[in-house]
């Protein structure tokens, strides 16, 4: 039984702990941010354990494979990264084959299991990252026969914005692939230091975007760095949506969150913009946010997901709230066990 959906990230095992906010100011850190570490970050991963720490399997773009994996049949979609031959790497092995996701791992057997030091306050979360391992991946790898085998299998492919760091060859190997072949091909902003830091990789891989992800702040720092002289950000959505695209043949989608505001959708062809769709999200009672750490990653895989499973863009759109709201009333990037039918 082929995959439908092959995902591409940086698999890191989550170190969560909730912490007082001197923590934040200790490490410099900012409260709702994603960056990775440096040098004098690097005492984080060992002081974080003394605020009751859980470890989680986690990484942006394997959360959102296993959203996906959440709302499709078992074994729909397939992982791709890179880890460390460790019991962290076992523990992320175990975690996706428990949600049905197959994990098509590259084993670096020389650097650990990468790493991410998530710092919640309040209902904040500060993301601090060591890749490690999940930094090594190789096109190689993706190549392969044994993996190009589920590339040519499947029909859809996302890839996590922070792997704009590691392996823009391989990025641009699927984007290539499903424009020559009509598949759709996704992506991510992931993170404002990406657009700030990393322009160039992502414009490299823009041409392939069927469906572009974000959120309000990565939106503004795509705009701030490509000078669009513009702060609206439906505006942004539009000119992002509006860029030159390899594959004529699918229209492009731009999907902008905005936390507990709306999400907006911006859709063109050709011919430019073809539609601007608003979309209130689902209400939660604050005394029900228990975490908001992997909120967009599972919007992202719930709407990836239904996507993969036929549903339009607004019903994708709608499983994905769904799912971001059973996300955030839990602890980490977590969905709901036994598992719950989606239901509008």
């Amino acid at each position: 039984m082929p995959f439908s959906l092959l995902c591409l990230g940086n698999p890191l095992l989550d170190i969560q702990a909730v912490c007082p906010t001197e923590f934040l100011d200790k490490f410099d850190l900012k409260a709702n941010d994603a960056i990775l570490a440096e040098a004098k970050h690097m005492p984080i991963y060992e002081e974080i354990l003394k605020y009751d720490a859980k470890f989680l399997a986690g990484g942006a773009a394997q959360n959102t494979a296993r959203g996906a994996q959440y709302v499709l049949p078992p074994d729909s979609v397939v992982y791709c990264g890179c880890v460390g031959e460790d019991k962290f790497s076992e523990l992320l092995r175990e975690a996706n084959k428990k949600e049905g996701l197959y994990s098509a791992y590259l084993v670096e057997k020389d650097q650990p299991t990468g790493k991410c030091a998530v710092i919640v306050t309040g209902t904040d979360r500060s993301l601090v990252t060591d890749l490690s391992a999940a930094n090594h991946y190789k096109v190689d790898h993706l190549k392969s026969p044994e993996i190009w085998k589920f590339v040519e299998e499947s029909q859809y492919y996302y890839v996590g914005g922070y792997h704009l760091t590691v392996c823009v060859p391989a990025i641009l190997a699927l984007g290539q692939h499903a424009a020559e072949t009509n598949k759709m091909f996704s992506m991510n902003l992931s993170a404002p230091f990406l657009a700030q830091f990393f322009k160039d990789q992502m414009d490299s891989v823009a041409p392939y975007w069927d469906i572009l992800i974000g959120n309000e702040s990565e939106a503004a720092a795509y705009a701030e760095s490509h000078n669009l002289g513009i702060t609206d950000v439906t505006e942004i959505a539009k000119a992002i949506a509006t860029l030159p695209k390899a594959n004529t043949k699918r229209p492009r989608h731009v999907v902008i969150t905005q936390g507990a505001d709306s999400t907006i959708v911006v859709s063109a062809d050709q011919t430019g913009v073809t539609s601007v769709k608003v979309y209130s999200i689902r209400p939660i009672a604050a005394s029900d946010i228990v975490d908001t750490n992997g909120a967009g990653d599972s919007f992202a895989g719930g709407f990836i997901g239904s996507l993969v499973s036929g549903k339009s863009i607004d019903e994708a759109v709608e499983v994905g709230h769904w799912l971001a709201s059973w996300t955030v009333r839990l602890n980490g990037p977590a969905y709901p066990y036994p598992k719950i039918a989606f239901s509008a």
